[in-house]
């Protein structure tokens, strides 16, 4: 720890602060308020109640009125601290608002109704987390089943993708063939083709061999990217030639050579390609919106748009259900970070 605290304190000029200290601590201060700050907010918002997000100025903690139960009244009633004419200051509890005045009442004395200006009193709040955001959907909605969807779309999906952009990057970076460079400037190029090009035609392909309304229908148009070819080409061309050579002179098959020898060697790669597919597949909306019309097909993007209404858009379930969507993401780049920087740096050499 002493070790870590040292690195943090460093300074360029000694003991005193240099310019350069300054500015690097400002940077990364404000680095970690961009990177951090949406999620920190996300998730704080997410324990909010509707009342409690459709405050202005909004808070990051999420904070609720304390109620009291007052005798005459049938439901409990909100307090506030108000300022009296006299100068001093109590806590009354709202029975009602008309206009701009509130009418208020004494919790011991609820016989006498005071008339106060909005502006002159001030909520009793305190931290409250509306864990029912993340229960609710669970048992009054269908998310289980939208949860498993996208984890089924988005495993299958990204299995596939390491295989068949495997192959591919093999095949075109170690066999010499007639048009091999063209073939890979022509995979390249299939990056400047948006989807909404290709969209009539793919949907027509999916509808044409019985795919619509089908999870692999959201699958199997989506396995093969150009970026993965590239990645994973790109990294294969650091392994020696040789030791393929000396595979094959050891009686291996080409397909021991791919499995037994280019894929443990080219983990860093695939790492990063799982985590960019798994990234892309889990948070895709617009083409399974496209292909799946049944509710009970949905992916967990496209199940959390029935919390968007024509008139009314349930913010703290969208909110707790988008922190919830959140997690694998986040537990897959932690499992896979370490690889991240060896198989980018890789994918450059030659």
């Amino acid at each position: 720890m002493s070790r870590v605290t040292e690195f943090l304190f460093r300074r360029k000029g000694g003991k005193g602060w240099h310019w350069t200290d300054i500015v690097t601590w400002i940077w990364l201060v404000a680095g970690l308020f961009v990177m951090f700050g949406p999620a920190v907010w996300l998730t704080a918002s997410s324990f909010k109640s509707p009342a409690a997000l459709a405050e202005f100025p909004p808070t990051i903690l999420p904070y609720v009125t304390q109620k009291v139960a007052v005798e005459g009244y049938d439901k409990p009633l909100d307090l506030y601290t108000v300022a009296l004419e006299d100068g001093s200051t109590a806590t009354l509890a709202e029975v009602r608002r008309i206009g701009t005045v509130s009418q208020m009442v004494d919790p011991t004395k609820p016989a006498n109704i005071v008339k106060v200006n909005i502006a002159k009193r001030t909520p009793v709040r305190k931290i409250s987390f509306a864990t029912e955001n993340y229960t609710e959907p669970f048992t009054h909605f269908d998310f289980v089943r939208y949860l498993w969807n996208s984890v089924f779309v988005t495993v299958m999906a990204t299995l596939i993708t390491l295989v068949v952009n495997s192959m591919a990057a093999f095949a075109l970076s170690k066999y010499e063939f007639r048009g091999r460079t063209f073939a890979m400037l022509l995979i390249l190029a299939t990056l400047m083709v948006p989807l909404s090009v290709i969209m009539v035609p793919l949907y027509s392909i999916v509808s044409a061999l019985g795919l619509f309304n089908n999870l692999w229908g959201v699958i199997l148009p989506t396995v093969a990217t150009p970026t993965g070819v590239f990645i994973l080409r790109q990294y294969m061309l650091t392994i020696p030639d040789e030791l393929l050579d000396a595979a094959r002179m050891d009686k291996a098959s080409e397909w021991q050579i791919y499995w037994r020898i280019i894929l443990p060697l080219t983990a860093p790669a695939l790492a990063v390609l799982a985590i960019f597919s798994v990234v892309w597949r889990w948070n895709d909306f617009l083409w399974p919106l496209i292909v799946l019309s049944r509710k009970e097909l949905y992916t967990l993007q496209v199940g959390l748009s029935i919390y968007s209404g024509e008139l009314n858009v349930q913010w703290h379930f969208i909110l707790a259900m988008t922190v919830v969507t959140m997690i694998p993401v986040v537990l897959v780049f932690l499992f896979l970070q370490r690889f991240i920087t060896t198989g980018i740096a890789g994918t450059g050499l030659k």
